[in-house]
């Protein structure tokens, strides 16, 4: 747990935000922030605003760099302060790109040397934050050579970018680096699809919990810890959120945080035992039967507690040689668009192997949704979208933006497909989560969900549904 810095200052924080020691009802925005630095990724810049994020079909174009793309000249006004300290530079290495990391630290620089070092972050009415309390975990990332490997190499792009006088030395270029990557959020927009990366000070103090009690969301590059419990009364020492995916394993996760952020988990979801035999576990070879069994690398003759079939060592090698058909694939789809038939391919080949629970399993019926959506091949989305809803019940809690999402989707494809009833059902679950998650005043709410309640509505009234 990192150290409280406080102050006797007052801020500006708004006066929704809970008093301390009054209850804070689930569903309340409890910090509000700009980020210290924040960068669009690369491969959305020719698509979402620089400045505020915003997807446009028509948007200008920075006319010296013709690196930034932007909503209207307003929205480039507002980027200037910001943008101006490397628009020169983009325009000199043009066609060449800053990779994103190299962006960041270039913008991270030029703001410390403007006024950033004194920059307080507030996440209460008189507790802030500095960059000087960020961890930079320096003397993990000298054990990490994946990590000092990409130190050294944005280290030598920055050089070139920058004036010797104005480039730290590179112990304290590694304090940069490492400041960042610990203490970055990914910037999403409203279908949870990271943008881009940005560093919130304040937002900084909150720690991780695989089993969270609040949740960051996103309006443009605005950052909201809005609660999913009702808390007793505000405590920043107890408010957690999660800091990666959860759909996976104890190990998976563990494994994720120990690498990305240096820590291991001590939450209550990490600390009791999971059901391996449902996160990993094998559907019984006897097809009639329903049991599901956790399969290892000793498991040789293993006979079924419920029917007594006994698992061939031929079966096992199947579903061994699946799950690590399904992790390749998985592997390769983190760095390329998401392909449907692979996708199918992958759940063809497990069933009859892995359970409906496989993490593995839920990975890949996860992508094919998606892909389905994207390539408008409605009723396989909607097969796997039905299949999922299960799925997210039994890994997510149960107020979670993604689960909000399915059920809006869910609702939109039964639409489509005539079945109003099935739809509202699946709309009443996504505004009983998303108004909590984001609340009904968010873009999401105003956008998504109350054009389908009105919708809805007019098809009961064309049906003479009441």
């Amino acid at each position: 747990m990192e150290e409280l810095k406080e102050s006797a200052e007052s801020s500006t924080n708004s006066s929704e935000m809970p008093v301390k020691k009054e209850t804070v009802p689930v569903g309340t925005t409890i910090l509000m922030e700009k980020p210290f630095v924040y960068v669009l990724s690369c491969k959305f810049r020719t698509e979402c605003c620089d400045f505020c994020f915003k997807k446009n079909v028509v948007m200008m174009k920075c006319s010296n760099c013709k690196y930034s793309y932007y909503c209207d000249k307003l929205c480039q006004k507002h980027a200037w302060p910001l943008h101006k300290q490397e628009c020169k530079t983009l325009k000199q290495i043009s066609p060449r790109i800053l990779p994103d990391a190299a962006r960041m630290l270039f913008r991270l620089i030029k703001k410390l040397e403007n006024g950033g070092l004194t920059y307080k972050g507030y996440y209460s009415e008189k507790k802030y934050r500095m960059w000087k309390d960020l961890m930079s975990h320096y003397t993990e990332l000298k054990n990490d050579k994946g990590r000092m490997d990409h130190i050294s190499s944005l280290y030598a792009i920055l050089s070139d970018v920058l004036n010797e006088d104005l480039m730290p030395n590179f112990a304290e270029f590694m304090g940069l680096y490492g400041r960042m990557c610990v203490n970055s959020f990914n910037i999403c927009n409203q279908e949870l699809q990271s943008l881009g990366t940005g560093i919130y000070i304040g937002a900084s103090i909150i720690d991780h919990s695989c089993q969270p009690n609040a949740l960051a969301i996103f309006e443009g590059t605005t950052l909201l810890i809005r609660t999913v419990e009702k808390l007793p009364y505000l405590d920043w020492l107890k408010i957690r959120i999660s800091y990666i995916d959860v759909l996976a394993s104890i190990e998976e996760r563990q494994k994720e945080l120990l690498e990305t952020y240096y820590f291991l988990c001590d939450c209550p979801k990490c600390l009791i035992p999971e059901n391996k035999k449902e996160v990993f576990g094998a559907v019984c070879s006897n097809p009639t039967c329903d049991n599901v069994v956790y399969i290892d690398d000793d498991t040789k003759g293993f006979k079924c507690q419920k029917c007594n079939s006994i698992f061939s060592s031929e079966f096992i090698d199947l579903f061994k040689s699946v799950v690590e058909f399904t992790e390749m694939h998985l592997r390769s789809m983190k760095n390329i668009s998401l392909d449907l038939d692979v996708c199918k391919i992958c759940l063809k080949r497990q069933k009859g192997l892995l359970n409906k629970y496989h993490v593995r399993h839920m990975k890949i019926l996860d992508l094919a949704f998606e892909a389905a959506i994207d390539l408008e091949d409605f009723d396989s989305a909607l097969e796997y979208g039905l299949e999922l809803v299960e799925s997210y019940n039994k890994y997510y809690p149960i107020i979670h933006p993604l689960t909000g999402l399915l059920h809006l989707k869910l609702c939109k494809l039964l639409l489509y497909k005539d079945k109003t009833v099935d739809g509202i059902s699946h709309l009443r679950k996504a505004s009983d989560i998303l108004k909590i998650t984001h609340s009904v005043n968010s873009s999401l709410y105003k956008s998504e969900v109350f054009p389908l309640i009105q919708r809805c509505k007019s098809l009961l009234n064309k049906n003479g549904i009441k």
